[in-house]
């Protein structure tokens, strides 16, 4: 029987747990943590002997959580989310916050939004910190298994526990090398040029790509690529186009020429998602308050903000 005095149990060594399991090994949890690899050690064999679990094992040149490790990681952060939740209860100043929070983003939002965002809540808050890491297409899970807090994404995830807001709305625009060729001057051009597209997940195509297919409009695809900022290396030098929303332009498609699609498509709405457990929480309604404000500031050249 387990005699240890689970009391000596602290956020300290939750937060050890779930920093570990998600880095996959001591070194880069001690990283995260800004502790030394023998402490991660020390905090672990606490853990074990909480739990009489091995929590990891050894696999490949990194370690993989046990199936009980994974069960208490996952009840160890609606704990800290618990904790954090008492801490602010009093009245929320963000000048005394110290977090990580973890959005998950495709490389337009990633380079549009997330540089302002960090600035901002580090402005009010220094002691935070941004982990980032890819939505591609998003499911649920990323938000109820508290992979992320935040997912920013055109295609919110469903789910009736799942909230969302608009943050904007863009338009498409054809881009291409301006050296190599001119704009598709019309509608047949367009539709008889070699084009160039984004695939995140295998079958999961772009919904502007999906929308063509469902107006019976065919394309000829050269090339897919897993994301948004690889467009341009495969445009430049070539003749081909590549279709996508119009802020590309301010940074991973600058350089680039750009024009209107030849045929009226559909806008392309941009969200913010996060789970009802997060919803009335004072520091995460901080944080989507303020990635309501940097939405605003890069609002696409002539498209409306999206309403509050």
């Amino acid at each position: 029987m387990n005699k240890f005095d689970w009391l000596s149990l602290d956020a300290r060594l939750l937060q050890l747990l779930v920093t570990v399991q998600e880095a996959g090994s001591v070194t880069g949890a001690a990283q995260r943590l800004g502790l030394t690899q023998s402490a991660v050690s020390h905090g672990l064999d606490r853990l074990r002997a909480i739990v009489g679990d091995p929590l990891f094992v050894k696999s490949g040149r990194g370690i993989v959580a046990t199936a009980q490790a994974g069960l208490l990681a996952q009840r160890a952060r609606h704990l800290l989310d618990e904790l954090e939740a008492f801490s602010v209860a009093a009245g929320f100043e963000p000048a005394r916050l110290n977090t990580c929070f973890t959005i998950a983003a495709n490389d337009l939002q990633r380079d549009l939004l997330l540089p302002p965002l960090l600035r901002r809540l580090r402005e009010q808050a220094p002691g935070v910190t941004l982990r980032v890491i890819k939505s591609g297409a998003p499911g649920p899970a990323l938000l109820r298994d508290e992979v992320c807090q935040l997912i920013i994404t055109p295609r919110p995830p469903e789910g009736s526990d799942i909230l969302q807001k608009r943050l904007f709305e863009d338009r498409y625009a054809v881009f291409y090398d301006p050296g190599q060729r001119a704009a598709p001057a019309s509608r047949e051009a367009y539709l008889g040029a070699d084009h160039v597209t984004v695939l995140y997940e295998p079958r999961r195509t772009l919904d502007i790509d999906q929308w063509m297919l469902a107006q019976g409009l065919e394309r000829r695809f050269v090339a897919s690529v897993p994301g948004m900022a690889a467009l341009g290396s495969m445009l430049r030098g070539s003749d081909w186009l590549a279709t996508a929303p119009s802020l590309l332009a301010r940074h991973s498609l600058r350089g680039l020429a750009m024009a209107p699609v030849p045929l009226v498509t559909p806008p392309m709405p941009m969200y913010q998602v996060w789970h009802l457990r997060h919803h009335s929480d004072p520091v995460h309604q901080w944080l989507r308050h303020a990635l309501d404000d940097v939405a605003r500031a890069v609002q696409p050249d002539g498209v409306a903000p999206a309403p509050p």
